[in-house]
């Protein structure tokens, strides 16, 4: 799939921890039909997954996704994703360095990769990112080892270099609003759609939000 920067506009990361009784196949699709524009499954180290059992959802997954054109990566795993021919790897500061990922993955797969300083930010698009996450914006318990991301600095890494940035971190639907003018071209959430009864409805909701916040998605 070509990376269209406009993709990133509501970009949904998963977490079993929110499903209760559901599945996450169908809260994914709820949020996919609600307006979702990416998806990264992400899993927890504590929510003891097999591989197979892991490697078998991120196959559905990657054809759902298929099915509703939207881009889809794993996080981290870039082994993973190389096997199951998903659309590319999102990696952390004390992940799989960048430039290796991009080496591994090759030039036609999405990278993108988390920062919190213009320095890091700067270095993960001269090793290759496509993206960057930024955050956390706002205060989230879904990362232990997130520190906070001022509005300025945001603004900063968004000025300082050329590849699309998104925030990320306790973003909701009554606070993306203060996300305005600083330079993103979308959001990352998880309990904002995750944690609902309704993911469709959150994510609609959202999605209606964050245009306000940012206007019509980035074309690229």
């Amino acid at each position: 799939m070509t990376f269209n920067p406009a993709s990133l506009f509501l970009y949904a990361v998963t977490d079993r921890h929110w499903l209760g009784n559901r599945t996450l196949y169908e809260c994914v699709e709820g949020a996919l039909k609600g307006g979702a524009t990416f998806v990264q499954a992400r899993e927890k180290d504590d929510m003891c997954l097999s591989h197979d059992a892991y490697r078998e959802e991120a196959l559905a997954l990657k054809e759902l996704c298929r099915k509703y054109k939207v881009p889809f990566v794993l996080d981290d795993d870039v082994a993973l994703a190389k096997e199951i021919g998903a659309d590319g790897v999102h990696v952390g500061q004390t992940d799989m360095e960048a430039g290796h990922v991009r080496e591994t993955l090759g030039p036609d797969k999405i990278l993108g990769v988390s920062c919190s300083t213009v320095e890091e930010a700067l270095l993960a698009e001269k090793r290759g990112a496509d993206y960057l996450g930024v955050g956390a914006v706002f205060p989230t318990g879904s990362k232990d080892d997130a520190g906070e991301v001022s509005r300025d600095t945001l603004r900063d890494i968004c000025h300082a270099v050329s590849i699309p940035v998104i925030a990320i971190g306790g973003i909701t639907r009554d606070n993306v609003l203060e996300l305005a003018g600083t330079g993103i071209v979308g959001i990352a959430v998880i309990s904002a759609i995750f944690a609902k009864s309704d993911t469709e409805a959150a994510a609609a909701d959202l999605k209606a939000q964050t245009r306000k916040a940012l206007g019509t998605p980035f074309a690229g």
